[in-house]
């Protein structure tokens, strides 16, 4: 189906089709106040079933129905019975005998066609009501079978996705105050009205009347129907939404009355009170603009006003006349004009669709509705203003209450003898009445789909199984006998080695490439000088020796042989055993060596080039920068030293503290491995500008756009450098090609930032990376005449912040404010916020973030970065309050890792154990570090879990053998289990290491001393 805008002007049938029972009778559909059809008269006496084969339509889209009138009202079924005619009776007549309801709803869920049987409530009088009444028992009512069917959807796949349904639920307003009582015995309309977003351009005012004034004396039944918006019905029991139920409070009310003195309040104000009940739905199709709209309103303002009142009944006057005079515009009175302020916030939670609460109703000032919502008018007045303003005779005769009557009557009261209690009512009185009382209403509000979608924990992790693949396992160690043949094969080796080095001592002249080989004799002859000379000089009493031990361990070991022999034929009988066993595996040693095609077993290193890389952004995270170098220089002298982008890394990290000298020698390392490396020509570019060699910047810039002339960054760092010469002519030219670059390839825009220096962002004093587009790369690869998501500016500072270049891209941010595409924006605000952390300017930062938060409540790297600012200032509640909006919201963060390790720091702090086990757990199994396993130890630890915190020290200490706490949490889990040995040893590593924990080596002394072993001072 096309979208909504194209289809409003193409007529969208709805047929109904329907069967009964047996009765004879007739049906009529109506809908939005229209009479669909009527099926015809049918005389059942002789059948069992009625069938109507009635089937009448109407059309979406006509500019009389919306979609919003198929959200909230029904299609109304009515049985009419044909009753006899009488003697000269010209017409004949019918009766009521009930009415059905059918919920449209289904119609803006995606179907196309459904079958409801709904049940044919009786009207008063009717013969299903009288037997309803007479029968001791519950009878079943009359049924009516409807088929609902549309020849093509209502809503595309597009934009059943971003619509949305609201629903507003008035129940009951308590403990009302006692001037509301009927004692001048008019009727009284209770109305309450809420304002809600229609679309981008047009609001709705929600009108709920008819509320009714009860008594107090027992509490409102639970479960109750929920009622249709519609007023009166026929058939009282057609007025109730099927389905629709009204339940018990639960845990998770929001509002106004929470506490637990005001829950005891309101237990014995709901059961003696009075009260008026609505108890009525209703519903607000929303589309996409007015979704955005609505979560732009909320972040706007948190607080959304209810207004309140009770007005005289429409028609009615003093003395059962109708009023004649219509009062001018600006003499119209609310009397007893109430108004209760939602929290409308807990909306933007993720995965919040539903809020339910009481709100205190006070009396309406338009001072504090400006001050709480912003608003300056009232809605009520506005929507009694209307149809005055349309003049006498022109009022919409579907309004919930007569507005120029009910103000009419306030007015003239006094002038026919009977005084209203609101006209007795000043200002003081009207505050003190809503005060003393206490009154407050119920409001549910929900939402078919959440605002901002949470992701469930099992979806989750299975995405960051896809994304991050496990560890493989570490080879295993071998151990018993298997270690004990390696260590004999091991010895083997080094004997030969020294034997073949004493050889070439004594013969290696006579070894010359291309000389005949020996012959037996003369082989025999250097074999006896050989052992001669290992003899003499004792080398071969020291070879024995150093096989012994080896040769002992496999007796035992392999052998399985502790024992002295007390047969001599048991001993010769082991010896020769032991003896075959020794020279098989002296040959399988020596075949190894000796080989020409055996390759040579070369331990490999445990980490790799990306553990490594991860460890050294994890240390500057934690601001350990010496650490941090360790880790890049290993990268580079171990494993990659001729990759470039692991010397731009070391570059940029250099970048990050200040040594601008040494940053300067990687990246130019880097551009001398290979000339094409963008990002390192443009870091290049930047740092020669930042030294005043301007020639040479301008030369690796512009070799940059050489290289990628499509790349967005490097176009607009070219037209940066310009715009700092004060080169207009040359800037305009640079931006205007990497608008051009942008336009036409913007999928393309990032690709340089993503690939090159992806890990970059986690660089930073915060750790986490620059936030992504939000919307999905489809939506901005569009034709240039489609507006762009992003910037040329905001492309750059990305790489920028990345890199570590700050006063390069404070000049991007600038321009950003300049640019008429650009502007304050979440992004601009985030990106600022980055650079003013990185400068060290909390307060400043606190502010920008603030701002990013107004634009946008789901990019889960605003919260990251919110989170970090309040961990950077110890403000641990807050971060930990962000951090976790953070990982429950849809998206995942640039940097979970960060998230992950500050959150699960803060739960240690705090003594939650158990919840920074779980956090620690999730940071292992996602991105493994020495760190993550130490905390995870630790809070194992703290538990009184010693296996599983041992284990994960040692896991620890495979990642990182030269931190000192690992060691000293394994002295503590060694001490705690008895293990003397590693006890001992692990403190020795502790103490060597320079453990400067002073709590935790304070820990192990008073369990040394308590233990009284672990410490070889003893």
């Amino acid at each position: 189906m096309d979208p909504l805008q194209a289809t409003r002007d193409k007529p969208v049938p709805v047929k109904i089709t329907l069967k009964g029972e047996p009765l004879l009778s007739f049906a009529r559909a109506e809908f939005n106040d229209s009479v669909l059809g009527e099926s015809q008269r049918l005389d059942s006496a002789t059948d069992l079933l009625v069938e109507y084969k009635f089937t009448c339509s109407f059309d979406c889209y006509d500019g009389t129905i919306t979609l919003d009138d198929i959200a909230q009202k029904p299609i109304i079924l009515t049985v009419l019975e044909i009753l006899p005619k009488e003697k000269k009776q010209k017409e004949e007549k019918t009766s009521v005998l009930g009415q059905a309801v059918v919920d449209l709803v289904p119609l803006l869920q995606g179907e196309m066609s459904f079958t409801a049987t709904v049940p044919l409530h009786p009207t008063p009088g009717a013969p299903g009501e009288i037997a309803q009444q007479d029968s001791s028992c519950k009878v079943m009512l009359p049924t009516l079978d409807v088929t609902i069917c549309t020849p093509e959807p209502l809503l595309s796949d597009v934009q059943l996705s971003q619509s949305n349904l609201l629903k507003v639920v008035i129940e009951t307003a308590y403990s009302v105050p006692e001037v509301w009582s009927n004692d001048t015995g008019l009727p009284f309309n209770y109305v309450a009205a809420l304002q809600v977003p229609l679309s981008t351009e047009k609001d709705q005012v929600l009108l709920f009347s008819n509320g009714v004034l009860k008594m107090g004396g027992e509490r409102e039944t639970v479960p109750r129907p929920k009622r249709w918006p519609l007023g009166p019905m026929l058939a009282p029991g057609a007025q109730f939404i099927p389905g629709g139920v009204i339940g018990e409070p639960t845990e998770m009310e929001v509002g106004d009355l929470t506490s637990t003195e005001e829950k005891e309040f309101r237990v014995e104000v709901e059961t003696n009170r009075k009260r008026v009940s609505w108890d009525t739905e209703r519903r607000c199709f929303m589309d996409a603009g007015a979704v955005a709209c609505l979560i732009r309103r909320i972040v706007d303002c948190r607080l959304w006003p209810v207004e309140v009142m009770r007005s005289p009944d429409p028609g009615v006057t003093r003395g059962g006349k109708q009023g004649k005079d219509k009062p001018a515009e600006d003499e119209i009175q609310i009397p007893f004009h109430g108004v209760a302020y939602l929290d409308m916030v807990p909306l933007l939670y993720p995965g919040v669709k539903h809020i339910r609460g009481a709100y205190l109703i006070y009396p309406f000032y338009e001072t504090d509705l400006q001050a709480k919502t912003k608003q300056n008018t009232s809605v009520l007045r506005e929507t009694m203003r209307m149809p005055a303003l349309q003049g006498r005779g022109q009022a919409s005769s579907n309004r919930p209450f007569d507005t120029q009557k009910a103000a009419k009557e306030t007015k003239e009261a006094p002038k026919k003898g009977v005084l209203l209690n609101a006209d007795l009512m000043s200002l003081f009185l009207l505050w003190q009445m809503y005060t003393e009382a206490r009154t407050y209403i119920v409001i549910e509000i929900s939402l078919e789909k959440p605002l901002l979608p949470k992701r469930p924990p099992e979806e989750l992790a299975k995405r960051v199984m896809e994304l991050i693949p496990p560890r493989p396992p570490l080879p295993r160690r071998p151990a018993g006998a298997e270690r004990a043949v390696l260590e004999y094969q091991a010895q083997i080796n080094s004997v030969t080695g020294q034997i073949l080095e004493q050889y070439q001592q004594l013969f290696g002249a006579a070894l010359v490439s291309g000389s005949q080989p020996l012959d037996l004799a003369a082989q025999e002859q250097r074999k006896t000088q050989l052992i001669g000379e290992l003899n003499y000089s004792g080398k071969y009493f020291a070879f024995k020796e150093q096989i012994k031990h080896s040769v002992v361990r496999i007796a035992r070991e392999k052998m399985l042989r502790t024992e002295a022999f007390t047969d001599q034929e048991q001993l010769q009988g082991f010896l020769s055993q032991l003896y075959v066993f020794l020279v098989d595996e002296m040959h399988v040693a020596l075949n190894k060596i000796l080989s020409v095609d055996a390759p040579e077993d070369q331990p490999g290193s445990p980490l790799n080039c990306a553990q490594l890389k991860h460890f050294a952004l994890e240390a500057q995270l934690n601001q350990d920068y010496q650490l941090a170098a360790t880790y890049y220089q290993e990268v580079l002298l171990t494993v990659h030293h001729r990759d470039p982008g692991h010397w731009f890394d070391y570059g940029v990290f250099h970048l990050l503290t200040k040594d601008y000298l040494k940053a300067e020698e990687c990246l130019r390392q880097a551009v001398s491995v290979n000339q094409s490396h963008v990002p390192s020509l443009l870091m290049c570019g930047i740092l020669a500008e930042m030294a005043g060699h301007f020639e040479e910047a301008e030369t690796f810039i512009e070799r940059a756009t050489r290289v990628a002339p499509t790349s967005v960054t490097a176009w607009t760092l070219f037209g940066l450098f310009y715009e700092g010469q004060e080169n207009a002519i040359q800037a305009e030219m640079a931006f205007l090609e990497a608008n051009k670059q942008l336009k036409t390839t913007p999928a393309n825009a990032g690709q340089m930032a993503t690939d090159s220096y992806s890990n970059q962002g986690k660089k930073e004093l915060g750790g986490t990376p620059t936030a992504p587009d939000p919307r999905p790369v489809t939506s901005r690869c569009h034709s240039s005449s489609v507006k762009l998501s992003t910037t040329i500016y905001m492309e750059t500072v990305r790489f920028l912040l990345d890199s570590n270049a700050l006063q390069m891209a404070q000049r991007a941010l600038a321009q950003e404010l300049l640019c008429p595409e650009g502007g304050p924006s979440s992004s601009y605000y985030l990106a600022l916020a980055r650079l003013q952390l990185l400068s060290g300017d909390f307060g400043s930062a606190e502010v920008s973030l603030k701002e990013a938060l107004k634009d946008t409540f789901e990019n889960p790297d605003v919260w990251a970065w919110s989170g970090h600012l309040h961990f950077l200032t110890g403000s641990y509640g807050e971060a930990k309050d962000c951090y976790k909006r953070t990982l429950d919201l849809v998206a995942d963060p640039a940097d979970t890792h960060a998230v992950y390790l500050r959150l699960a720091e803060i739960y240690l702090k705090e003594g939650k154990f158990e919840k920074a086990k779980t956090t620690y757990m999730r940071a292992c199994k996602s991105s493994p570090s020495c760190l993550t396993w130490l905390g995870l130890g630790i809070a194992c630890y703290q538990l009184g879990e010693l296996t599983e915190a041992e284990d994960a020290l040692m896991e620890a200490n495979v990642l990182n053998n030269t931190n000192a706490e690992v060691w000293g949490y394994l002295s503590l889990v060694c001490l705690q289990a008895g293990k003397r040995l590693e006890a001992e040893q692990s403190y020795k590593y502790a103490i060597k290491l320079d453990l400067q924990n002073e709590k935790l080596l304070q820990e192990i002394k008073e369990l040394q001393a308590q233990v009284r072993f672990g410490n070889p001072w003893f």
